[in-house]
């Protein structure tokens, strides 16, 4: 979304959308090596990004996918203490805090976005 970003808060648009793919980056790139360490295969598939024609449709997407992976973080989350790894627990709840910040943010730039 960063190059599609357009209008006079491009800057700090495409700013917004380049780190959130670098903290993004770092969640898996952390999963991808503990799902090997547990015997895995880590997924090489990402989920599909949507289409968007506008900055809004661009950060409400952002949105949707920040709020999935609180939920998807949390259940894994569940699941690992299940498991009995506490170390894996604490890093996915600080990956459930990092969205739910990601959501926050997101939420407030859309607040007085103009339609």
């Amino acid at each position: 979304y960063a190059a599609k970003a357009t209008g006079p808060f491009r800057p700090q648009l495409a700013q917004f959308f380049l780190t959130e793919v670098a903290d993004e980056q770092i969640h898996a790139q952390f999963l991808a090596n503990k799902i090997v360490a547990l015997g895995g295969e880590p997924t090489t598939t990402p989920r599909p990004v949507p289409a968007a024609k506008s900055n809004r449709e661009m950060l409400e997407a952002v949105l949707a996918a920040e709020k999935q992976a609180g939920k998807d973080y949390t259940e894994r989350a569940q699941q690992a203490e299940e498991y009995g790894d506490k170390g894996l627990v604490v890093s996915l709840e600080d990956m459930v805090r990092d969205e739910s910040g990601h959501s926050e943010e997101t939420e407030r730039m859309l607040r007085d976005w103009p339609l």
